[in-house]
């Protein structure tokens, strides 16, 4: 079975969910966008992860305002404002029957091209638009048994090329870090920057705690992870040191707490690094289970 950060507990219920395409609810098993799709071709699109708890979307309007700023970034005219948007998720939602445990994937592609070309102008439709909800809980087992991280060779990039803070559609780069981890036998990568100090891993924000102490990266070369920052923010309103800093594979070795963030899920503890173990007896670290608690407290009152 697959482990990792995205690993889900099993439900049924999506095999047979309804995608939201264009303005089209349709069966999962006939949703589909043309072969001439402008993220198809070159990647040229944007997304988002959102969660849904109780009732309630989390953090919907940092979401929006992340998924807005990717489509100015790129010259892409979003075709929707920000409440039709969270109307068409809605939507999507209650024709689903979703209220708790589900994680929503909204992505936004330039359109149809004529021919395959990057070329916008040979756009000849509007934006695609596309909502996958699912019925989707993070395993806990996935969570018991930590991740194993290994330091892939592929570097997170500068931003005057492919900006790291940009949620597209091209992600390749992190699925060359990824299988080369899993072709040595760890659950996920752990990516530099291009000076050498550690960035972030494959697809979550990475952290580690040293006597006491929080530690992340600076925002140069990270992914702008809300997770992330809400992170960073309990951490220091619970009266934890919490650094955006430069540190390396060194620091790393001797953390005493390792572990990442993501949309999904949450806070999940890393037990160890290039086989270098973390921590002690494969537990998750007391700082850890303190950000966890106060995160899924949040999540509650989202």
């Amino acid at each position: 079975m697959t482990h990792g950060t995205h690993n889900a507990q099993e439900d049924g219920r999506n095999e047979n969910v309804l995608i939201y395409v264009n303005g089209a609810l349709m069966p999962r098993a006939e949703a589909s966008i043309s072969v001439f799709d402008s993220g198809y071709l070159v990647g040229d699109g944007i997304w988002e992860g959102i969660r849904l708890h109780r009732g309630r979307l989390c953090f919907l309007q940092d979401h929006f305002e992340r998924l807005w700023k990717g489509a100015k970034a790129i010259g892409l005219q979003l075709p929707f404002t920000k409440q039709e948007l969270e109307r068409y998720i809605w939507e999507t939602l209650k024709a689903n029957d979703m209220d708790d445990g589900v994680h929503i994937r909204v992505m936004v592609t330039r359109g149809i091209k004529k021919t395959p070309s990057q070329d916008p102008r040979l756009t000849l439709s509007g934006p695609n638009v596309v909502i996958i909800a699912e019925h989707k809980i993070a395993s806990e087992e996935s969570r018991r048994r930590g991740l194993r991280l290994f330091t892939s060779t592929v570097r997170r990039g500068r931003p005057d090329y492919l900006d790291p803070k940009l949620n597209c559609h091209s992600k390749l780069h992190e699925v060359q870090a990824l299988v080369q981890a899993l072709e040595a036998g760890a659950d996920e990568a752990l990516m530099l920057d291009i000076n050498g100090f550690v960035s972030t891993c494959n697809s979550t924000n990475f952290f580690i705690v040293q006597k006491g102490e929080v530690w992340t990266s600076t925002d140069q070369f990270c992914m702008n992870g809300i997770t992330r920052q809400k992170v960073i923010d309990l951490s220091r309103s619970n009266g934890l040191v919490c650094r955006e800093k430069n540190f390396s594979l060194f620091d790393c070795y001797s953390a005493d707490e390792a572990f990442v963030t993501g949309t999904f899920g949450g806070l999940t503890p890393v037990f160890s690094i290039d086989g270098r173990e973390i921590g002690t007896d494969a537990r998750m670290g007391p700082v850890t289970e303190q950000l966890q608690a106060a995160y899924e407290a949040l999540i509650h009152d989202c």
